[in-house]
């Protein structure tokens, strides 16, 4: 079947509206480089449209009714908001479920070493990386910081035009014959991806010449320990008031610093860092923010740890999504086991998440007719996983024809793709999760180049129809 490319088809009035959405995405994209930064900044979006947060409505004893838009946050990682539809919530959501999670270096907990006369972060890399991409670039650190006395310091370093950045080094050609000769998964290895953070050591501060005995006791000293990590150790507790200590319970991410970018001399592309998954993270959001009133309770999941299993407290197979809706069935005067496990099993759910888009430099990786095109809108895909469906949800066939009847009648374009040929790999999604309910779910999301490397590739084009597509779903799906 023809895919054909979606810009061929819009009016100025839909361009304007493309640009609007994307411009307003870059900006998301800029801002919500870690978990806690995107929910932060989802927080912020839903309040300024209404949301309330659902402890707030517990706390005050209020019911919760047909139009009421709530939100629950879980350990600042995870966020799931709701659109209170007019039909009972027992005949099920339809649910737009997305990660927040982006392949990335983590800062160990005793990270902070001198080697050489340089200071560096000892790292452990997150989620599916190329290792060798991540060096050689200039790299930002974000995270927070958790001091002994319950305070919280965000940090931020390598964003502003002001601020430094922070890198990883590589071998340089002229010196590299053995590491050339090297597999491309060892060529860097995990623990050569240390950050390089200072080269400048510590130095006595005398402010009086009669005083330079103290100071040559004090370089002489010097001498002796680490300079150049104390110096470091200075500027944090300068700017940070941090202390080596507090590194043990910090969560430090490093990212690769800078802004999010159009792409291409046509401008019809954007390159950024983490749109895998945040391009359907902020398009789901998006899709909640702006429908109008809903029949069917609209709900939007954007989860934690889906790159490394959608583990722990804060990813999709912890209980927070179904303690919630119990919470918003208690707010209801309606909750019973049974209730919930109705409302859950009659839900119905787009599992938003990234697919591989075709491209032409590695052909011999994708069976074209069945990948997805970059411009040719939203992707679907029946099934993920691995070779043999292994790990997929692999959705019904009356799901498919349902949701194929609503984009159609809306004019939404759209495409069912897999991620690539057979045998060559396969990946997940938090589809197979939710399906546990028995609800139906399907992964669908938008099409992405680069993905997994610290700058990734999406179509403008594919940002918009997806975004209408999600919008859609959450109001048309019966």
């Amino acid at each position: 079947m023809e895919k054909i490319n979606a810009w061929t088809k819009y009016s100025p009035a839909q361009t304007e509206e493309l640009e609007e959405l994307c411009a307003e995405y870059r900006d998301f994209l800029s801002r919500g480089k870690t978990e806690r930064e995107c929910v932060a900044l989802t927080v912020e979006m839903a309040e300024a449209c209404g949301y309330r947060n659902l402890s707030e409505l517990i706390e005050n004893g209020e019911t919760v009714k047909a139009g009421d838009k709530i939100y629950a946050v879980n350990m600042g990682k995870a966020v799931i908001l709701f659109k209170v539809g007019t039909r009972p919530i027992e005949q099920g959501m339809n649910i737009l479920g997305a990660h927040i999670d982006s392949p990335r270096l983590d800062v160990k907990q005793n990270p902070l070493y001198e080697d050489s006369g340089f200071a560096y972060l000892d790292t452990h890399y997150y989620g599916g990386v190329k290792k060798y991409q991540w060096v050689a670039l200039p790299l930002a650190i974000h995270g927070v910081v958790a001091k002994k006395n319950g305070e919280l310091v965000n940090v931020v370093i390598g964003e502003d035009e002001a601020d430094p950045v922070v890198s990883v080094t590589d071998l340089l050609p002229h010196l590299a014959a053995n590491q050339m000769q090297k597999k491309a998964s060892v060529v860097i290895e995990g623990e050569k991806l240390d950050v390089l953070i200072g080269s400048r050591p510590l130095k006595a501060d005398v402010d009086d010449a009669e005083d330079e005995k103290v100071e040559d006791a004090e370089n002489e000293k010097a001498k002796e320990k680490e300079t150049v990590k104390a110096n470091i150790l200075k500027l944090l507790k300068e700017k940070y008031d941090i202390e080596e200590a507090d590194f043990l319970s910090a969560e430090l991410e490093i990212v690769p610093a800078g802004k999010a970018r159009e792409t291409g001399i046509d401008r019809s592309m954007i390159m950024s860092y983490g749109q895998d998954d945040r391009v359907c993270a902020f398009t789901s959001l998006k899709a909640l923010l702006d429908v109008g009133e809903v029949e069917k309770t609209a709900c939007c999941i954007l989860v934690d740890k889906e790159e490394i299993g959608s583990v722990g407290a804060t990813g999709m197979e912890s209980k927070f999504f179904e303690n919630t809706v119990a919470e918003l069935l208690d707010r209801m005067d309606t909750y019973s086991d049974l209730a919930l496990r109705r409302t859950l099993a009659n839900s119905k759910m787009l599992s938003s998440d990234v697919n591989a888009a075709y491209d032409p430099l590695y052909a011999d990786a994708y069976e074209k007719r069945n990948s997805s095109m970059a411009g040719c809108g939203m992707v679907f895909n029946k099934f993920t996983g691995a070779r043999g469906k292994s790990g997929s949800n692999d959705a019904n066939a009356e799901y498919i024809a349902e949701i194929r009847h609503i984009m159609d009648e809306a004019g939404v374009r759209f495409q069912l793709a897999e991620l690539g040929k057979v045998d060559v790999g396969g990946g997940g999604t938090i589809a197979y999760i939710l399906a546990l309910y028995g609800m139906n779910v399907i992964d669908c999301g938008v099409a992405v180049l680069n993905m997994h490397a610290p700058w990734e590739i999406t179509s403008k084009a594919d940002i918009y129809e997806t975004k209408r597509g999600y919008e859609v779903f959450l109001r048309d799906m019966k």
